[in-house]
């Protein structure tokens, strides 16, 4: 084959290929084509004969072409109308067929939620029949429990009578050890007396012996031996503490109470780790002998009562507590107040106990019924107070607006106030209640008299500085010295007799703000404790 058949081939084939898918169309036209020729004859057929018709007939077929295009015209505006509405109508029957499916899926969430909550109510009136087996079983078992607590109160009420007893009998013992003990020393006195003045008359017999014998001595010499020897017997004052023999590390924290037991060598201390602890020194070491809890803030001071068989003790969660020494158990928890409470003190007997707040108030509260029964508007935040043993019905507090109120549980308001130089700190009563210790913030502390209401001494030292509010100074048991705790960590005594220079200061064993000290009331021994967790107790040895 040559070129030009190949050529000839090629656009056969293209032909072919271009014009079959439009064969049908091509088709289609020229029937449309044909049939436009036809109509287009017909028409040039039927204007002629309209021509050649008479002319009385044109004006009647000129009203009818008239009215048909009329009537076209209104057909062509309802058709139009027509597929206006028919086209509104698709599309209504589209939104209310998307509405239909989101009913359809509405319904079916809801059918689906219905039967979870079926089963929920199902699940929720068997919870509810089991509720209601369990409450009256609680309810069995609440009545059950109420008859026992009744039980046990009666048993409360008996075991508590005989407590009452056995404290009674026990004070008693204890006054009469006292007496006892008083009527020994005074023996002991005596005797001493005895021996001294045994011991000069010998002396003196010596003396006129040695006077007699001239032999080798000269008059002068005699004169002079007479002299040096012969004089006034003084007693030597009552050994001080001057040593550290016990450290220990009391709490976790600031340390801010220490009081010893009235009747035994127990130390009891408080701090801000929100416990009181017990330790026993009578064998040269501190050993813990109880940890008593239940305080959920600091712990700001610490109290026995007379017997020493419970421990009240004043907390920054606006309530103090009571527990017994022997079984270490809360007893009591006494509320009311709307401020951190920052002392507390039985009143005389171990069945009332006095509080005073930072809320300005003063609070008694009667073990025996549970409960406040009276409440003192001191006016101002109340740091520290004390109660008379021998009348019970004495409070004295020391405030923040340097005021020392005197009260008398039988009337609402403050008999005597005595004012004072600065924040009073703390109290502490003489055993004979004639005198009255207060430490005040600026750097002093004071002795009133109680028989005048005076300021008797004061008492205050280069290097004593009074190192927070809360800082407590005491008395020893005979209330003829004092103790109170520096800034520098130093514990300073006084002699009542002597306000000016210290008669001890105790150093090198603190190294923060001491805040509190004890004097044990049978020994010379002092217990002090600082804000760095650290405990002391200082002998005389």
């Amino acid at each position: 084959m040559d070129w030009k058949s190949v050529i000839r081939q090629q656009l056969e084939s293209r032909n072919a290929r271009e014009t079959a898918s439009f064969q049908n169309l091509i088709t289609y036209y020229n029937k449309l084509y044909d049939s436009s020729l036809l109509l287009r004859a017909q028409n040039i057929q039927l204007e002629s004969q309209v021509i050649r018709g008479n002319s009385g007939g044109d004006l009647l077929l000129s009203e009818k072409v008239s009215n048909l295009e009329q009537k076209l015209l209104m057909q062509q505006e309802e058709l139009t109308e027509l597929h206006r509405r028919r086209g509104e109508n698709a599309q209504m029957i589209i939104d209310l067929n998307a509405k239909l499916q989101l009913t359809e899926q509405a319904i079916t969430s809801k059918n689906i939620s219905l039967t979870e909550n079926i089963k929920l109510v199902a699940s929720l009136r068997a919870e509810i029949s089991l509720y209601q087996k369990n409450n009256s079983e609680l309810k069995q078992l609440n009545q059950v429990l109420k008859d026992e607590h009744q039980a046990l109160q009666l048993a409360f009420t008996k075991l508590e009578e005989k407590l009452r007893k056995s404290q009674d009998e026990n004070r008693e013992l204890v006054d009469r050890l006292m007496t006892y003990k008083s009527k020994d020393a005074e023996k002991l006195n005596e005797e001493n007396d005895h021996l001294v003045r045994k011991r000069n008359a010998i002396m003196q017999h010596e003396l006129k012996e040695a006077a007699s014998d001239t032999r080798g001595v000269t008059a002068e010499c005699l004169t002079t031996a007479v002299s040096n020897s012969v004089g006034p017997i003084m007693a030597s004052p009552s050994a001080m503490p001057s040593k550290a023999t016990i450290r220990f590390d009391a709490h976790d924290g600031v340390v801010s109470a220490v009081k010893w037991s009235p009747v035994d060598r127990v130390v009891a201390t408080g701090g801000e780790d929100r416990k009181v602890k017990l330790w026993d020194v009578s064998k040269g070491v501190a050993e813990c002998k109880g940890m008593l809890i239940g305080s959920n803030a600091g712990v700001m001071s610490v109290e026995f009562d007379s017997t020493g068989g419970q421990i009240v003790a004043a907390s920054n969660d606006l309530a103090s507590r009571v527990w017994t020494v022997n079984d270490q158990r809360l007893r009591h928890t006494l509320t009311g107040h709307c401020a951190k409470v920052m002392a507390a003190k039985f009143m005389g007997e171990p069945n009332k106990v006095v509080t005073g707040s930072h809320d300005r108030t003063l609070k008694i509260y009667d073990l025996r019924a549970r409960a406040c029964v009276e409440t003192k508007f001191a006016g101002s935040s109340c740091n520290d107070l004390v109660t008379s043993e021998t009348v019970g019905t004495t409070i004295m507090s020391g405030h923040f607006d340097k005021r020392i109120r005197f009260w008398d549980t039988r009337t609402e308001t403050a008999h005597t106030e005595i004012e004072v130089q600065g924040r009073v700190t703390s109290l502490d009563l003489s055993r004979d209640c004639n005198y009255l210790l207060s430490c005040v913030r600026d750097d002093t502390l004071r002795l009133i008299d109680l028989r005048t209401n005076k300021i008797f001494n004061t008492f205050d030292a280069d290097g004593f500085k009074v190192g927070c509010d809360w800082t407590r100074a005491v008395f020893n048991l005979e209330y003829d010295h004092v103790a109170v705790g520096s800034s520098d960590g130093s514990v300073f005594i006084w002699n009542v007799s002597n306000p000016g220079k210290p008669l001890v200061v105790l150093r090198n064993e603190h190294s923060s703000p001491v805040t509190a000290v004890s004097w044990h009331q049978f020994t010379n021994n002092v217990a002090s404790v600082d804000r760095s967790r650290r405990a002391v107790v200082w002998a005389d040895v």
